[in-house]
C-alpha cells in the first residue's frame, strides 16, 4: 500500500473543476500539502495507508473559499461607524480611527482575528489591502493561511509610509524579501482608489508592477460620487483615466466595479481585467448593485470578496456567493442569471483566477495545494437534499463548516480551530474595543 498523509472521505466531493460535477463516495488523498489523488473511497482504502483518516459521512468537501478582497485588520473597527454612506463612513468614522490607532500591533491583532473568523467560515485564501502589509504576511504565515498581500499606495503620509514613493519602495521590498519564495504568500500593489494618486505616481506604480510582474488591485467605480469627482478633477471617468495610464490590463483586479457602462465592461473583457464583487458591503454602504450578469455575459471573470468587517460586517464568502446569485437574478430579471454552480465557482476558482492563483488553488484537482473545506449538510436547514450544490449555496451557512485544510494542514478540525488560541484572541480584541471606545468617550466629553 502507498503511504499518504491524509485520506478525506466525505459523502460528496464538489471539485468545482469541471463545473457542476458532484462525486459521491470519493476520497481525496493529501501528501506533502498537495492533492495527490481523487478516487472512489473503497479503492482509496485498498491503495493508500494514511497517517490520518477523516470520515465525514454527511458532508460536502469543496475547495476552500477565496476571499478576493478584504482589509483584514479592520475587524477591530467592526461596528465602529454604522449606517453611513461610503464618504461619510470614511470621513467621519474610519479615517479618524485609523489615524489614531493603526500600528503594527493593531494590524497583527486585527489580522489574526480576521484569519480565525475566515477559517471558521471555510475561507482558505484572502487578498488583503491594508497598512503594514509585512505584518499581514507574517501573521498569515504564522497562522498557516494563504494570502495575497497588497501594498497600499496613497499620496498622503500615514504611520506606515510618508509618500507615494515610499509606499512603492516598501512594496517592492515586500515582493523580494522575505516572502518571495513562500508558498502561502503572494504580493500585489493596492492603490486605494482613483483619487489617491497623481498621474505621475500611477505611472511609477505601473512601471514598477510591470517590472516586478505583480498584480494591481484597487477600489474602482464603487460609487457615483467617485465617478463624478473624477470627471470634475480630470475630465475622465476612473476607468478612462486608468486606461490612459496603461493600467487597464490583465494584471488589474477592479474591486467593486458597481457603476460601469457597457463600453467599460467591454473594455474590461478585452483587457482581461478581473472584478472583485463585494455585494454585502455595496448594499450596506448604499453604493449600489454591481451588474454581475453583464460582466459574466461579456466574459469578465468575477470573484467574490467580503470587503473589510468594518463595512460588511462579517467575513463570510459562503453568504456572499448566495447574495451575489440572488442579486444577479433580480437585476437581470432572470432566475437563471447565475446558477448555484456558477456562484460556487465565483467564490473558489474564480477568486483564485482573479489573484493569479488558479494553478495553485481554487479547485479539487491533483497537483494543487490541499486548500479544502468540509460543510455539514446534515442539519435541518439543509434537508432534504435533491441537489447538493444548490443546497450548499442556498441553504448552508458558515456554522456548518466543520473542517478546513490549508496546504494540507488541518486548521479547523470538526468545528474547532486547531492552531489558534481563541481565548487569547478574544481577550486582545476586547482590549482594543476598550481602548477605542474609551478614546471616543474622552473626545465626546
Amino acid at each position: 500500500m502507498q503511504h499518504c498523509d491524509t485520506l478525506i472521505a466525505p459523502r460528496w466531493c464538489i471539485p468545482v473543476e469541471p463545473s457542476g460535477v458532484v462525486l459521491t463516495g470519493h476520497a481525496v488523498i493529501v501528501t506533502d500539502g498537495k492533492i495527490t489523488d481523487l478516487l472512489p473511497i473503497e479503492k482509496a482504502r485498498q491503495v493508500y495507508q494514511p497517517s490520518v483518516h477523516i470520515e465525514r459521512p454527511q458532508h460536502a468537501l469543496i475547495p476552500g473559499f477565496v476571499n478576493s478582497h478584504t482589509h483584514a485588520a479592520m475587524t477591530l473597527l467592526r461596528g465602529l461607524a454604522e449606517d453611513l454612506p461610503l464618504q461619510g463612513w470614511l470621513r467621519d468614522g474610519i479615517w479618524p480611527a485609523e489615524k489614531r490607532w493603526v500600528s503594527a500591533e493593531m494590524v497583527r491583532d486585527g489580522t489574526e482575528l480576521a484569519i480565525a473568523e475566515m477559517l471558521t467560515a471555510g475561507i482558505t485564501c484572502f487578498s488583503d489591502q491594508y497598512f503594514f502589509p509585512e505584518i499581514v504576511a507574517e501573521t498569515a504565515v504564522d497562522l498557516g493561511m494563504r494570502a495575497m498581500v497588497g501594498t497600499p499606495v496613497v499620496e498622503f503620509p500615514t504611520s506606515w509610509a510618508g509618500s507615494a514613493g515610499e509606499y512603492l519602495s516598501k512594496g517592492a521590498d515586500l515582493v523580494h524579501d522575505p516572502f518571495a519564495e513562500h508558498p502561502l504568500v503572494s504580493t500585489c500593489f493596492a492603490p486605494h482608489s482613483i483619487s489617491a494618486l497623481s498621474d505621475e505616481s500611477f505611472t511609477e506604480l505601473r512601471v514598477m508592477a510591470d517590472q516586478l510582474d505583480v498584480p494591481v488591485q484597487m477600489h474602482l467605480h464603487e460609487t457615483t460620487a467617485e465617478i463624478a469627482a473624477s470627471v470634475k478633477q480630470s475630465g475622465q471617468r476612473p476607468c478612462e483615466r486608468l486606461d490612459a495610464l496603461g493600467l487597464v490590463n490583465a494584471a488589474l483586479l477592479a474591486v467593486h466595479a458597481v457603476h460601469m457602462t457597457d463600453a467599460e465592461v467591454a473594455r474590461f473583457a478585452e483587457a482581461g481585467v478581473n472584478i472583485a464583487h463585494c455585494p454585502r458591503s455595496n448594499l450596506k454602504l448604499a453604493s449600489g448593485i454591481a451588474p454581475v450578469g453583464r460582466y459574466r455575459a461579456a466574459g469578465v471573470n468575477v470573484a467574490i470578496g467580503t470587503d473589510g468587517a468594518a463595512s460588511n460586517n462579517v467575513l463570510d464568502v459562503l453568504a456572499e456567493i448566495r447574495l451575489a446569485a440572488l442579486l444577479a437574478k433580480v437585476t437581470e430579471n432572470d432566475a437563471a442569471a447565475i446558477s448555484a454552480a456558477e456562484a460556487l465557482h465565483m467564490g473558489t476558482l474564480g477568486g483564485a483566477a482573479a489573484l493569479g492563483l488558479a494553478q495553485t488553488t481554487g479547485s479539487i484537482t491533483t497537483g494543487k495545494y490541499a486548500d479544502l473545506a468540509c460543510v455539514d449538510l446534515g442539519s435541518l436547514n439543509s434537508q432534504p437534499i435533491y441537489d447538493v450544490v444548490s443546497q450548499l449555496v442556498y441553504t448552508a451557512n458558515a456554522s456548518q463548516v466543520s473542517d478546513v485544510w490549508v496546504a494540507g494542514k488541518h486548521q479547523l478540525d470538526n468545528g474547532q480551530l486547531a492552531h489558534i488560541n481563541t481565548d487569547e484572541l478574544l481577550e486582545r480584541s476586547n482590549e482594543w474595543r476598550d481602548r477605542m471606545a474609551g478614546s471616543s468617550d474622552d473626545q465626546a466629553r
